[in-house]
């Protein structure tokens, strides 16, 4: 995992929990399983421009406080 993926797990999880959500709050309102956020929080997957938008709109925040 390279350190920009890490950066964007953190920056995820950061904001998720900040907004009392679990990762399964997060998947449905994503329309994806709980698993998928977990491979995005841990780095282990690089998500699409598309899906960090959906992230960020979930989350009510913009788009590039997740990739900071």
């Amino acid at each position: 995992m390279d350190k920009i993926s890490r950066q964007f797990g953190d920056n995820l999880k950061r904001t998720r929990l900040a907004k009392n959500m679990s990762q399964t709050d997060l998947g449905e309102k994503l329309g994806v399983d709980k698993g998928y956020i977990s491979t995005l929080e841990s780095g282990k997957k690089n998500p699409t421009l598309a899906t960090i938008s959906k992230l960020a709109k979930a989350l009510g925040i913009a788009s590039d406080e997740l990739l900071k």
